[in-house]
């Protein structure tokens, strides 16, 4: 990662800086609200381009008013301002892929591997930035990288084992991997100029575009035809879209992309435990090692303040 694209780091054993520890905390509580969507995506009685659609349509409400929070805290602001910066704009599109691509995954595949191949989006993330923006990464990154996918792969190694038949889902999740790494390049360039919300909120009108347009042209029905589908869809909006990716949008503006894209790995095993609970699918030891090798990664690749000189 460029040297201008880190944030600044103090130089002492001390704590992290405020608005980069608010920033891990919002990427984990991100991953953890994303971690619930597969499994909703199962429980949603529409198709899966009708979920995609409803995911991030339900939840423009809220993100509006968000928006006009954050505006009405910062009226003269112009970097809060900044509206459907290029960006923003290009994160809508590759959001909109990546929905279409990781809610077919779900459906053609068991939830943690496609969980696990959209969370290797960090490997995406470290490769597009370097041959796009020239970014380079530390060595702690790129151990705390293999760490994670290594962490990952255990997560998924028993569906691999006697589940052969996943191919198809398995290979649309890779492509969600690689929307959800663009995604996350476009969001942190995007918070350079714009403040959280807008950039969440503009490009979920861009992404609900993209997606009812799909959405009408492949699904039989869009509407659902019980109130618990529309409930399933209501949460979904809310924690997984409005939560998770407005965390993430708070998180990309005070930490690397490269780094918070890692985090996002806790969402491989959130899901893994979700799936347990609500879709009976097992959980192994190998998977419990699994998510160990994932936590240490990203503590291995955990910013580090570093000291402050002695004037």
């Amino acid at each position: 990662m460029s040297n201008a694209d880190t944030p600044a780091l103090s130089a002492a054993p001390a704590a992290l800086p405020p608005g980069m520890a608010l920033g891990i905390a919002a990427m984990v509580a991100a991953a953890l609200a994303m971690s619930i969507s597969p499994s909703l995506v199962r429980l949603a009685d529409v198709g899966p381009f009708a979920s995609a659609f409803w995911r991030v349509g339900l939840a423009l409400p809220v993100l509006w008013g968000w928006m006009r929070g954050e505006d009405a805290r910062a009226p003269s602001a112009p970097p809060g301002r900044a509206s459907f910066t290029r960006p923003t704009v290009l994160a809508g599109l590759v959001f909109a892929g990546d929905l279409f691509f990781w809610h077919l995954s779900v459906m053609n595949t068991t939830v943690a591997n496609a969980t696990f191949f959209a969370t290797c989006a960090p490997i995406w993330v470290v490769l597009f930035g370097w041959l796009i923006f020239g970014q380079r990464v530390g060595r702690p990154v790129l151990a705390g990288l293999g760490l994670c996918v290594l962490g990952g792969a255990a997560l998924v190694a028993q569906s691999f084992a006697f589940n052969p038949a996943h191919a198809a889902g398995d290979g649309l999740g890779i492509v969600t991997g690689v929307f959800f790494g663009l995604y996350f390049l476009a969001v942190g360039a995007a918070r350079r100029r714009t403040g959280a919300a807008r950039v969440t909120f503009e490009m979920s009108i861009v992404a609900a575009l993209v997606l009812l347009a799909t959405a009408l042209a492949l699904e039989p029905h869009l509407l659902p035809r019980s109130a618990s589908g529309w409930a399933v869809l209501l949460v979904l909006a809310l924690v997984s879209h409005a939560g998770g990716q407005g965390l993430l949008s708070v998180a990309l503006g005070r930490l690397p992309a490269a780094f918070s894209s890692l985090v996002i790995f806790l969402e491989a095993i959130a899901a893994a435990a979700v799936a347990w609970g609500m879709l009976g699918e097992a959980v192994v030891p190998v998977q419990v090692l699994g998510g160990a090798f994932i936590l240490v990664g990203i503590w291995v690749a955990r910013p580090r303040p570093t000291a402050t000189p002695v004037p």
